[in-house]
Order: C-alpha cells, then sequence, then structure tokens
C-alpha cells in the first residue's frame, strides 16, 4: 500500500519502533494502579503517569481509545496493547499494512527479549529516530516559517532598531513583517549606543531608509540620548527629516546632562519647528532639559493647540513666563503641565482656571537652587484658591532642591500641595510649616534633616493632614514613642510607610525590637524598617 494512502493518525510507521522503549514502563504504571486501585490519590497520579508515557511516546490518542472503555477493562485493554501493540493497531486502523504493523511488533518483541536479530533491530530503530529527529527539524523550520505576522510583530516590537534590521533579512515572511506600518506607530530612537558603532555606521542609512518608507506611520516617537553631543545631534537630524509625520506623541529623554543643552540653539530649534509645523495633532510632548523657547512655543501653539493635552517642560532655561502663558492660554484642552518654579506665576494659575480652560489633572513644579542664597518670589493664596475651586481634584507635585536658608517665601500660606519631595536637607520649621498649611498633603518624603527629632511636627502633620497615605524619611531621627503615636493618629490609610532604620530613636518606652510589632499592629499588616531607601 502507498504510503500516501494511509488515513491513520499516525505520523509515520517509525513510531512505533519508539513506543517500544515505552512498553515496559507502562506495563510497571499498570501494575501499580491496581495495587493502589483502592486509594484514589495514588490512582489519580498513575494514571497522570501512564498518559504522559503515552504522550511521549506519540501514542496518546490509541491509549485514550482503549481507555474508554472503563477503568478496569481499559487497564486491561492497554496491557495487551503494550505486550501486543500490532494487534490493537490493526484492529483500530485496519487500512494500514497487516505486514508493515506485524514486522514491526516482531522486531520490537525480539528487541524486548534479547532474541533474533538484534543488529538489524538496532540498526533500524538508529534509523527511525534519526528520521524522526529530521522530520521534527523539518517540522520546526515549518512553524518559524509560518509564524503568524500578528506574533511576529509582538515579537519586533521589543528589538532595538539594529536587531530589527537584522532579524528582517532571515525571510521574506521577517521582512513582511518589518515593514507593516503596525510596527513603526510606536518607536523609540535608542542613541545612547556608542557612536562607532550606532551612530556612525549602519544607522543613519537605516534611518533615512526608515523615515522614507514609514514616515506617515510614525505616530508615537521618543528620542534617549546621552550626554555627549554627538547623540543630541543625530536626535536632531532624525527630528529634521520628519517632513511628512504627523506625530501625537514626542520625548526627548536625556539619560545625562547636558546633551540637548550643549548643541547650538538654532540646530535644535529648526528640527523641533519642523516637528511643531507638520504634527497637527500633537497630544503629548516631552522636552526637559533642552533649550526650547518662547518663539517655538509659540509654532507649537499655532499648529497644535486645539489637542495638546501633556507639556513636560522641565529645566528649560530660555522659556520666559510670558512663554509659558501664551501656552496656557491657548491650549485650553491641557491637562498635564511639568515646569520649573521660575515659569509659575500668577497669571498662569489665573489662565489655567479660566473657564475655557478644562480641568487640570496633574501639575508638577520643580523647585532648584541654582546658587545658594538664590532668591524665589511668591506665589499668592488667592491664585492657589482659584486653581482650586477650578480644578478640585487636581495633583499639586512639587519637588524642593533647595538650601536650608531658601524656603522663606514658602509655605507661609495654604498651599494646595498633594505630593511634596525635599531632595536636600529641610529645617524644623519649614516641616512644621507643612504641617499647618498642606491640609491636601498625600505624600511626603524627606531626604534629610538635621540631628533634631522631628517628633513635634510628625504629629503635626498626621494631625493636620488627613489625606496623608505615604511617607518617606532618610537621613533624620524621630523618637520611637512619637513614630508609634503617628502611626497610630494615621491608621491603615498609610500605603506606603518607608521609614529608614537609622531614623528612629529608641527611647524608655519602645526599643528596635518593640517598634516592629507595635507598628505592624496598627497598620494591620507586617511592617518592617528599610534598610535602603525606596522611593
Amino acid at each position: 500500500m502507498d504510503r500516501s494512502d494511509i488515513t491513520y493518525r499516525y505520523r509515520s510507521d517509525t513510531d512505533l519502533n519508539y513506543w517500544i522503549g515505552y512498553r515496559r514502563k507502562i506495563k510497571n504504571v499498570i501494575r501499580s494502579i491496581k495495587y493502589h486501585e483502592s486509594s484514589s490519590q495514588n490512582l489519580r497520579h498513575a494514571v497522570t503517569h501512564l498518559r504522559t508515557l503515552a504522550r511521549r511516546s506519540s501514542m496518546h490518542h490509541v491509549i485514550e481509545r482503549l481507555w474508554h472503555a472503563g477503568p478496569v477493562g481499559g487497564l486491561d485493554s492497554i496491557w495487551s496493547f503494550a505486550s501486543n501493540p500490532a494487534f490493537h493497531l490493526r484492529q483500530s486502523y485496519p487500512e494500514r499494512s497487516k505486514a508493515s504493523v506485524m514486522k514491526r511488533g516482531l522486531q520490537g518483541n525480539e528487541q524486548e527479549d534479547g532474541g533474533g536479530t538484534s543488529g538489524g533491530c538496532q540498526k533500524t530503530l538508529k534509523r527511525s529516530r534519526k528520521q524522526r529527529r529530521e522530520k521534527d527539524l523539518e517540522d520546526e523550520e515549518v512553524r518559524w516559517e509560518c509564524l503568524p505576522q500578528e506574533i511576529l510583530l509582538h515579537v519586533f516590537q521589543y528589538l532595538p532598531l539594529l536587531d530589527r534590521a537584522f532579524a528582517s533579512q532571515v525571510c521574506r515572511g521577517w521582512n513582511e513583517a518589518f515593514h507593516m506600518p503596525e510596527l513603526w506607530r510606536c518607536f523609540e530612537f535608542e542613541l545612547n549606543q556608542p557612536a562607532s558603532s550606532y551612530l556612525k555606521a549602519t544607522h543613519p542609512d537605516l534611518i533615512k531608509q526608515i523615515i522614507k518608507r514609514h514616515s506617515d506611520h510614525l505616530q508615537y516617537v521618543s528620542f534617549k540620548v546621552d550626554s555627549s553631543r554627538e547623540s543630541a545631534e543625530a536626535a536632531c537630524d532624525i527630528l529634521s527629516q520628519l517632513v511628512n509625520c504627523s506625530l501625537k506623541t514626542l520625548g526627548l529623554i536625556s539619560t545625562a546632562r547636558p546633551s540637548f543643552m550643549e548643541m547650538p540653539k538654532s540646530h535644535f530649534i529648526s528640527a523641533l519647528t519642523v516637528v511643531f509645523v507638520n504634527s497637527k495633532s500633537l497630544s503629548s510632548l516631552k522636552i526637559d532639559d533642552t533649550p526650547v523657547d518662547d518663539p517655538s512655543l509659540k509654532v507649537l501653539v499655532a499648529n497644535n493647540s486645539d489637542t495638546l493635552k501633556l507639556l513636560k517642560m522641565s529645566s528649560c532655561p530660555h522659556v520666559s513666563p510670558a512663554g509659558i502663558l501664551c501656552v496656557a492660554d491657548q491650549c485650553h484642552g491641557l491637562r498635564e503641565l511639568a515646569l520649573n518654579y521660575h515659569l509659575l506665576s500668577d497669571e498662569l494659575l489665573i489662565a489655567l482656571s479660566s473657564e475655557k480652560h478644562v480641568h487640570l489633572e496633574h501639575l508638577r513644579i520643580d523647585v532648584v537652587s541654582e546658587n545658594p542664597g538664590q532668591q524665589f518670589h511668591t506665589i499668592k493664596k488667592s491664585s492657589w484658591d482659584a486653581m482650586k475651586r477650578h480644578s478640585p481634584k487636581f495633583n499639586l507635585v512639587m519637588y524642593f532642591y533647595l538650601y536650608e536658608d531658601e524656603f522663606g517665601p514658602f509655605f507661609r500660606d495654604e498651599i494646595p500641595v498633594t505630593h511634596l519631595y525635599f531632595g536636600r536637607s529641610v529645617s524644623k520649621d519649614v516641616l512644621g510649616r507643612v504641617g499647618l498649611n498642606c491640609p491636601r498633603l498625600v505624600e511626603l518624603v524627606v531626604c534629610a534633616n538635621g540631628l533634631r527629632p522631628l517628633d513635634e511636627e510628625l504629629i503635626r502633620i498626621a494631625q493636620r493632614c488627613t489625606q496623608l497615605s505615604a511617607i518617606g524619611l532618610g537621613e533624620c531621627e524621630v523618637s520611637c514613642s512619637a513614630f508609634v503615636e503617628f502611626v497610630k493618629m494615621c491608621g491603615d490609610r498609610l500605603t506606603q510607610l518607608s521609614i529608614m532604620e537609622e531614623v528612629l530613636v529608641p527611647d524608655h518606652r519602645y526599643g528596635l525590637d518593640d517598634i516592629h510589632w507595635e507598628v505592624s499592629k496598627h497598620l494591620g499588616r507586617v511592617w518592617f524598617p528599610d534598610m535602603m531607601p525606596t522611593w
């Protein structure tokens, strides 16, 4: 009979020889099943073992068919099948060649009994295993060739640009996946690689090819550069080529300063203007630590005022308060804004609180001291009140990197801050004012303080800041009794309590060994002091 006419669900005649190696194991399992049939757990494990052996031998369809005869009858049928597989294969698949099945079965019996032409049987078995391995390799090659493009697309999204290009040269299917429009809608240009291998060699030509073919597909683009001027210039060169792109998000990420600030301002502005002019639906823009200026922001507003929702531009020294005020006046859909404190003004808060403007969701202010003794302006309480009335649920996040003598203008009046971070040492007086004038405070992080304990300030914060749910203390000092009292007052609303072990000072009531249990009791969960900062 021609092998192409065989219709049974078996891959090849060689599977029968492959099955012989599992016959003795299956017999031992059946003995175990009959011996432990009074124990349902042992029976279940043995049956699972039996089916696993059947799957490994590619005979699982025969085992399943015999097992349906019942637990007892099925075991007897499987036992007889393991003793003489040729008979059951001939009964189950009569269209298979009888002579071929019997011949394979006899060869298996002779090999198991150690008699007959064992040399010929071993050669047949080796040949069958070799053919099996070749067929598995062929099947594997077919699977890779026929891998759906949806899966390839998912894999390609995790690859850097050069790896994608190398993978596209494997076969035609991978090359087609490489040029799928969906692959290029969201892309990050990683330009922080070694310049000799990434920027000067293949990368520029590959970039030109991608932009030429997929410029109209790019929508969510970000550039990651390092501190070298070369990587920043490469990012600007790519930006200047995005003439036919209509981006929705653009992010310029500097992994280390100065990057963009070291390159010529005119080169950066001209490249960024190309994106602002051609992208008519830009909704998210992250340009921290860049030399962007007021005229370029006017170009941004002129072309994307209806769609801009997020703008992050901290550490942009060439932008004036008038420039950011122009953005707030025209972009009424702005929901998230991040900027330095020197750009914050009463006029800006009033503009963000106008009736035309949507409710602001997130406002981040970085208060950074460039020089010791720097003077900072004061924001009126009426401006903050107008902001609260217009957007009562907005988050005000403030990062302070000041020296102790520079906190004079801050926290004198009530301020609607929700997340407060002190990156440098802060005095007891400032923390006392925080407890009095920050009723909306949700998260507080103090990285450093003097050698005076913060017991009273911490208790005051717990009393006045009723929404506080997260606190982190670094190089500070708090007595164990005051800390336990603070936790008792805040209760289980403290979802994040990150306190360094060195912060806690033992006193007459609690020691370091006792405070763990006491704090855990009031929190309702197990708590331990941190060995290192987690914020």
